[in-house]
C-alpha cells in the first residue's frame, strides 16, 4: 500500500494600487477644490443666483475633467498634457536627433539622445578590484551602478527552491528601502535571437586539422544551425542613489561609497537565484546601449569582445547616428521600437512563472527588454501608507451593500495583511513594469504588437503604449537607472493630489 502525496506550487499576491486620497475618483485637489467651490456658490447665493451661476460654472468647467479618467486612472488634464509636450517637442524639431561627424554636435562623436545625453560615465573598483561603472545624472544630482547577473532558471527546479529563491528577493527588496540615499531600482531582462558568434569563438578554433571530414561536418552545421533555435538572454540590475539637497557633491567620495556596497548586494542576488553577479564596467554599459539602438553591430561586439577581451567603446560614442520618435514607435539605426506601460498588475494571486512567456525570447524580434521599476518606501512612511489604506478599506467595506461590499471586503483582508507583514518588518516597494520590442520595419511592428498583446494576456497584466513619449520609454527601458518619477517636472505629492 502506498500513498501519493500531492504537492502544489506556491502562489503570491496581494499588491495593490495605492488609494488617491479624495472623494471618489477625485483627488485630493479636487476634492478641496470642490467643497470651497461649494462654500463659495453657497455665500454667492445670498447675494443672486446670477452671482452663484458665475461662480458654479466656471468652476464645472475646471472640475470636470478631474473625473474623467482611463481605465489606468489618468484624468483629462494628464491627457493634454502629454499631447500639448509632443506638440511643443515636434515643432522645435526634438523629435528628430542626428550625430556624428556630419551632425552639428561639437566633436562629432555619436553622443546618446534625449535624457541619456545629459548623462556622464566615471568609474571606479569595488572592494575585489573589480571595474565598475558610474553613470551621474548631472541635473538631477543621481548616481547609477549597474549589476549583472545569470539567474539560474526554473527549468527542473523544486517549488519549494523557487519558493526560497522568491523569499529571498523579497528580502533584497526590502533592504533596499534602508539603503542610504537609494532613488529607485530596476531589473532589465534583455532577450534576443543568438548570433552565434560566441558559439563559433569556442568551437571552430579548437578543431582539430586532423579530425575526420564527417566529425568536423558534424560540427561546423551545428556552429552554423544552431543560433536558429536559441536565444541569448541577459539581466541588469541598475541602483540609482541621490545626493542630498544642500550637500556638496564630490564624484570621488561618491564612487568610493557605492563601492563598498556592490559585495553586499551582489550577495544578495545570489542567494535569491541571481546565479553569478558582477558589475558592469562603463564599457559594457556602453555596449548594451549601443547594441540596443543599432542591433545589427550586435555580432560585431561579441566578435570584437570575444578576440580581443574588450572593445574600447566609450559612452560618447554609445548612441545612434540618427533616431526619429513617432506618436506610436521610435526609429533608431537599423530598428524600430514600440514601448508599453504597466497599468493594472495580475488581480488575485499568480505563480512564480507568471511572466516566464514574457521574459521569453519573441519569434520575429530583434531585441526585447522587459523593465521592472522598483520604488523602495522607507519604514517611517511603510507603516503610515499602509495605516492609511487599512482605515481607507474598512471605510469602504462599511459603506456600502451587496457585490461593492464584498469586494471592499477583499480589500479590507489584503490591507490587514499588508499591515501586518510590514509590522513584522516586511519592506514596501512601489513597482511597474515597461516592456519594449524592437524589430526591422514598421512592417513587422504590426505583427510584434498583436504577439506582445498576446503574451501580455497570458501574463494577466493590463498595459498600454506609450504614444507620444515612446523616446523616453525607450531610455527608461535600458539599464542606465532612468526612474520615471524622478524625471517628472510635476512634484510627485502634486501627481498624487491629483
Amino acid at each position: 500500500m502506498s500513498s501519493h502525496a500531492v504537492s502544489s506550487s506556491p502562489t503570491y499576491g496581494n499588491w495593490r494600487r495605492p488609494r488617491r486620497p479624495g472623494l471618489g475618483s477625485f483627488g485630493m485637489l479636487g476634492t478641496a477644490g470642490l467643497f470651497g467651490g461649494l462654500v463659495v456658490t453657497l455665500l454667492a447665493s445670498l447675494m443672486s443666483l446670477i452671482a452663484a451661476a458665475v461662480v458654479m460654472v466656471p468652476m464645472a468647467f475646471v472640475l470636470i475633467p478631474l473625473v474623467m479618467r482611463t481605465q489606468d486612472g489618468r484624468n483629462a488634464y494628464q491627457l493634454i498634457a502629454v499631447r500639448i509636450g509632443w506638440i511643443r517637442r515636434k515643432s522645435k524639431g526634438a523629435t528628430t536627433y542626428v550625430s556624428g561627424p556630419l551632425s552639428q554636435r561639437p566633436g562629432g562623436r555619436f553622443q546618446p539622445p534625449g535624457l541619456l545625453g545629459r548623462m556622464e560615465m566615471y568609474g571606479g573598483r569595488d572592494a575585489y578590484d573589480r571595474d565598475f561603472g558610474v553613470l551621474y545624472h548631472g541635473s538631477r544630482r543621481l548616481y547609477t551602478i549597474v549589476l549583472a547577473c545569470e539567474p539560474d532558471g526554473g527549468s527542473l527546479v523544486d517549488p519549494d527552491q523557487v519558493d526560497t529563491w522568491v523569499a529571498s528577493w523579497g528580502q533584497w527588496l526590502s533592504r533596499l528601502s534602508h539603503e542610504p540615499g537609494l532613488r529607485g531600482a530596476s531589473v532589465i531582462v534583455e532577450t534576443a535571437p543568438d548570433s552565434g558568434t560566441r558559439l563559433a569563438h569556442e568551437v571552430l578554433p579548437r578543431l582539430s586539422p586532423d579530425a575526420p571530414a564527417a566529425a568536423r561536418a558534424v560540427m561546423e552545421e551545428v556552429v552554423e544551425r544552431y543560433p536558429e533555435a536559441s536565444s541569448e538572454m541577459h539581466t541588469y540590475i541598475t541602483l540609482t542613489y541621490g545626493v542630498p539637497v544642500g550637500q556638496k557633491i564630490n564624484h570621488d567620495d561618491m564612487i568610493i561609497d557605492l563601492s563598498t556596497r556592490i559585495p553586499g548586494l551582489l550577495a544578495g542576488l545570489v542567494g535569491a537565484g541571481g546565479g553569478v553577479a558582477y558589475p558592469l564596467s562603463g564599457e559594457r554599459i556602453a555596449e548594451v546601449v549601443r547594441v540596443a539602438y543599432d542591433p545589427d553591430v550586435a555580432a560585431e561586439v561579441l566578435s570584437v569582445r570575444s578576440q580581443y577581451g574588450y572593445t574600447g567603446l566609450e559612452w560618447d560614442d554609445a548612441g545612434p547616428a540618427a533616431c526619429v520618435e513617432n506618436v506610436a514607435s521610435y526609429q533608431h539605426d537599423s530598428g524600430v521600437s514600440r514601448t508599453w506601460m504597466l497599468t493594472l498588475a495580475p488581480r488575485g494571486t499568480v505563480r512564480a512563472n507568471v511572466l516566464r512567456g514574457l521574459l521569453e525570447a519573441s519569434p520575429g524580434t530583434r531585441r526585447k527588454r522587459v523593465a521592472l521599476l522598483y520604488r523602495p518606501i522607507d519604514p517611517a512612511t511603510s507603516a503610515r501608507i499602509v495605516e492609511a489604506d487599512r482605515r481607507a478599506a474598512q471605510f469602504m467595506a462599511t459603506s456600502g451593500r451587496g457585490l461593492v461590499q464584498a469586494r471592499a471586503a477583499t480589500e479590507v483582508r489584503a490591507a490587514e495583511q499588508t499591515a501586518q507583514e510590514e509590522a513584522t518588518g516586511a519592506g514596501l516597494v512601489e513597482f511597474s513594469m515597461m516592456l519594449t520590442v524592437t524589430v526591422d520595419s514598421d512592417e513587422e511592428l504590426a505583427d510584434a504588437n498583436v504577439a506582445m498583446k498576446n503574451l501580455q494576456g497570458a501574463a494577466r497584466l493590463s498595459m498600454r503604449p506609450a504614444d507620444r513619449m515612446q523616446a523616453a520609454a525607450f531610455s527608461c527601458t535600458l539599464p542606465v537607472g532612468l526612474l520615471p518619477w524622478e524625471l517628472s517636472l510635476i512634484p510627485r505629492d502634486l501627481r498624487e493630489a491629483l
